[in-house]
Formats: structure tokens, sequence, C-alpha cells
């Protein structure tokens, strides 16, 4: 059984490796730019409803590492204690959510599953989250050791990178 779980999840993760995601760089000469602007004005608008904190007023930031990722988030304001107590209730809570396999506040917020998500939800056992505190803020580190649950997580930061316009580096980092 864990073999067809394991072949599964590589099956669903391979459209991930297909597609090549590549950062914005000039999107006010796409011709679709007014579309691409109001889907991000609904991911913006769909984190606020969801997290608890303004986008504008915070700072996310997707990192993608040799051995998984980070999600980090920081109040703007060094001294803006409701948004930094905010994210400090949020992100331990999305970490739980996540080793539970719920993935419903990023479904949510980006109005379908992100890339990966599938996988990581199946090889759930595979994958470690772990919140901590940074000044400003907190993250949320995502680590494995399997293959294919680290192609997951790698699939959905940079789908998180490019969602966000963040603007994040693309390439994993080792740390």
């Amino acid at each position: 059984m864990k073999c067809f779980v394991l072949a599964l999840a590589l099956l669903l993760a391979l459209p991930g490796f297909a597609q090549e995601v590549k950062p914005d760089e000039s999107m006010k000469d796409c011709p679709m730019h007014d579309q691409h602007a109001a889907h991000h004005a609904v991911v913006d608008s769909h984190g606020d409803q969801a997290m608890g904190f303004p986008h504008d007023k915070t700072t996310h930031h997707f990192r993608l590492l040799s051995d998984g990722g980070a999600i980090e988030v920081t109040a703007n304001d060094p001294n803006d204690k409701a948004n930094i107590s905010a994210i400090r209730t949020h992100l331990p809570h999305i970490a739980m959510m996540f080793a539970d396999g719920d993935f419903s506040t990023p479904m949510f917020v980006h109005d379908g599953a992100p890339p990966g998500v599938t996988a990581m939800k199946l090889l759930k056992s595979a994958i470690r989250y772990t919140y901590g505190e940074m000044p400003s803020g907190g993250s949320v580190r995502i680590k494995s050791d399997e293959p294919v649950a680290l192609a997951a997580i790698h699939d959905f930061i940079r789908f998180q990178i490019t969602d966000h316009q963040t603007g994040d580096s693309l390439e994993v980092a080792t740390r």
C-alpha cells in the first residue's frame, strides 16, 4: 500500500515539474495584465480575511531550501504589536493545519489547490512543520527527507512566491 501511495504522489507531483514558474518581470506588457491584477487583488483580499492581518502592513517571504522551505511573515512596523500578535497567532495554527493535511487556508486564498498540495496531503507523515518566532513576526519551516514530498513542497513554495508576487528567489538555497 505504501508503494501505491508513493507512486500516486509521484504521478500527482509530475505536472508541477513540467511547469516552469517565472517571476513577473514585465507584467505591464502582458495582454492579460488586467486579469493578473484582478487575480492578485483577490489573493490579497482573501489573504487578509484568512490570516487576520493586512497584507499592506506585513511582508511575506517564501524560501526554497534544500530540505524543504519556509514561510516567513513580519510586520512592516516593528512596533505594530497588534499585527505581530496576529502573525504569531496565525502561523502556529497554519503549521498544525498543514501537519494534519488541511490546506483549506491556501486553497481559499488562491481560489483553488496550489501545486504540490495534493502530494503534501498524501505524504503528510513524511513532512514536518515547525513554527518559530522572528523579530516582528514568525515563520513556518517545512522539512522532508522524502524526495516526492520535497518536490511537492518546492512546487508549493514556488507557487506562493509567484502568486503573492514576493520577488523571492525561485532557486533552492542551502542553509
